[in-house]
């Protein structure tokens, strides 16, 4: 397989009408959307059940289990009956478990609910991405996934702000049910501009031995299963933030709701920023994303150096946002680019190639949190963690990445 070509001059268009970019941002969005609009609401969903920090971020690693089983339940799945059927399905059942969300009598109720939602939140993730590999050029898909980060960067911004209003006016509860009413907006989305993509001759016969047969060629992939891999640990890294950076911030540091959410809301803008800086540099400067990705990898150690630096040495909190900033954002670049390499030659397996991609990135996720989080909910153990994955990044991206395949 070879990288995603790079033209020299104007590059072909995409062919993705706005209205289906919009939709495609959205479902994007839909993991960040899960994860980020209720983070304000932790310290108080602790309080309220008499529950330690690390067992009321279990409800976040709940979601991200969730997210990470059904994108591989859901990429077979349209891989053999389409897209679009799937898709709206997962949609109405995420409202449903948002509504359960809403009335949870307890903690542990709440996380089973959680893990259902992402369940269900998990085919707008891989839908999404499979969609954009039926439609687009080859050569197009990392700048089209980056456009996509941009795009969907909006909601790691916006969710925490909202979350944070919302607050002001009603319970926790009532994040849920925004959660609801926000999933029913995306459903109308999909039901006017998503039209189906996967036609019936391009579809599996199904049954196990048609998936074996798929994962058995993305496993002889080596570039595939490097992006996997890459992918996942920088997922890692960006989810040990998510998992514990409320109650570090807020409990550790004394911000409030609203500060947390601003903070949060930075490091969202420099995941868009990123996505705007990939976007340039594979399309009109003809980077190629290995190379883009290893970048990346670089900036991320040396920002998580200077985290651990601010943590362990008590520094300014300043000096430690900066470094979560920078740390933060260059994950920006990784996943498109490592969604693009990972897709690129499996077009006749998409859905069951994106769900492998999106899947080990939210194992990775959902594993992330809890491994940080025994060491003690600190600065000093999510920066410590955060370096390690992001080392792992690097040490999967030099053998199987680094070197332009025949």
């Amino acid at each position: 397989m070879s990288d995603v070509p790079q033209g020299s001059g104007a590059p072909p268009r995409h062919g993705l009408g706005l209205g289906l970019l919009i939709t495609l941002a959205a479902l994007a969005a839909f993991g960040p959307l899960s994860l980020d609009v209720y983070l304000p609401s932790l310290p108080r969903i602790a309080d309220q059940f008499g529950a330690s920090d690390g067992a009321t971020a279990l409800s976040v690693s709940g979601c991200m289990v969730g997210l990470a089983v059904g994108q591989l339940v859901a990429g077979p799945l349209s891989d053999r009956f389409g897209r679009r059927r799937p898709l709206l399905i997962g949609l109405i059942a995420f409202m449903v478990a948002s509504v359960l969300c809403a009335v949870a009598p307890s903690l542990w109720f709440l996380i089973v609910v959680r893990v259902a939602q992402g369940l269900a939140g998990a085919t707008g993730l891989v839908i999404g991405r499979a969609v954009v590999r039926d439609l687009a050029p080859a050569g197009q898909l990392a700048y089209i996934f980056s456009i996509l980060a941009l795009v969907g960067g909006i909601a790691p911004v916006v969710a925490p702000l909202l979350g944070a209003a919302l607050l002001r006016v009603m319970p926790w509860r009532g994040v849920f049910g925004v959660l609801a009413a926000i999933a029913a907006a995306i459903t109308a989305l999909v039901l006017v501009f998503l039209r189906e993509s996967l036609p019936p001759e391009r579809r599996h016969a199904g049954g196990l031995r048609a998936v074996r047969a798929s994962l058995s060629t993305l496993a002889r992939d080596r570039a595939f299963v490097g992006a996997m891999f890459v992918v996942g640990f920088g997922s890692a890294a960006m989810f040990t933030y998510i998992s514990l950076s409320s109650f570090v911030l807020q409990d550790h540091y004394g911000l409030s709701a609203t500060g947390f959410s601003a903070v949060f809301a930075g490091n969202g803008i420099a995941l868009a920023m990123a996505g705007w800086v990939n976007a340039v540099a594979v399309r009109r400067m003809g980077v190629a994303p290995r190379t883009m990705i290893g970048v990346a990898v670089a900036i991320m150690l040396v920002a998580d150096a200077a985290l651990i630096t601010a943590a362990v040495g008590g520094l300014a909190l300043w000096l430690l946002l900066a470094a979560l900033f920078v740390a933060i954002g260059v994950t920006g670049l990784i996943f498109p680019n490592g969604s693009a390499i990972g897709l690129a030659g499996h077009g006749s397996h998409a859905g069951t190639a994106s769900a492998l991609l999106g899947a080990l990135q939210f194992v990775f996720g959902a594993t992330a949190g809890p491994v940080a989080s025994s060491f003690g909910v600190s600065a000093t153990s999510m920066a410590v963690a955060m370096t390690a994955w992001a080392c792992l990044a690097g040490a999967i991206w030099l053998p199987l990445l680094r070197r332009q395949p025949r």
